[in-house]
């Protein structure tokens, strides 16, 4: 089973999510009864495409978008207090917003050129980076640190960067995003005829995965 999760690195339901979907994937793995494979694949999307490379302290962005300081502040207590639901340790005070655009293009490089795992195992620490350790994920600096850590080769992602390597398929994924009528991140699409919206609970995840992997059984 193909899942191809649409996120951004600057989404806090995207990090909870991906913590929710793993304990998922243990569940099933568990379960002598289901032998499905699992092909995870990350597509992108921008929540602000708009947004500069320069970084913005997450909280004026938030006090921006939402309505000022008091309504951001009750944002970033309240997912911070989720996300602690499933061991992750968010610091937004220190998060900085920028675009993601750089981001996206490595990831898909990352999958392309790297080895089984390297994009989940890079998406894991761009948003560390950015949830946790209040890192630019616009600097390309830290971008190719990033794949280094991830176990890639960190001068070639710095090159594929520069080069421009995944612009084009970043137009296209965003564009098809938005014709297939994904507005909310992060979104699961299973086998390209499914969907699951939003950073649903554990159980959830595997009960819909079991029913739909039975009902494509009988339509084989």
């Amino acid at each position: 089973m193909l899942v191809e999760v649409w996120s951004d690195v600057v989404c806090p339901w995207c990090y909870i999510g991906k913590r929710r979907f793993e304990e998922a994937r243990r569940q099933l793995d568990a379960d002598p009864a289901f032998d499905e494979e699992i092909d995870v694949v990350y597509r992108p999307y921008q929540l602000d495409p708009s947004a500069p490379a320069t970084p913005t302290p997450v909280r004026d962005a938030y006090a921006r978008k939402f309505g000022g300081p008091e309504q951001a502040d009750q944002i970033i207590n309240h997912v911070t207090g989720v996300a602690a639901e499933s061991g992750l340790d968010f610091h937004l005070e220190r998060a900085q917003r920028a675009n993601t655009g750089d981001a996206h293009r490595l990831l898909w490089w990352a999958r392309q050129g790297g080895p089984p795992g390297a994009q989940d195992a890079l998406k894991e620490r761009l948003l560390r980076a950015y949830f946790v350790e209040g890192e630019n994920i616009a600097d390309r600096d830290v971008l190719a640190s990033a794949a280094e850590a991830a176990g890639l080769d960190g001068a070639a992602a710095r090159r594929a960067l520069d080069e421009g390597t995944g612009a084009a398929e970043l137009i296209e994924s965003l564009a098809f995003a938005a014709e297939a009528g994904i507005t909310a991140v992060p979104t699961y699409v299973l086998d390209g005829r499914w969907s699951i919206p939003g950073a649903r609970d554990p159980d959830t995840f595997v009960q819909v995965i079991k029913r739909l992997t039975a009902k494509a059984r009988d339509e084989a």
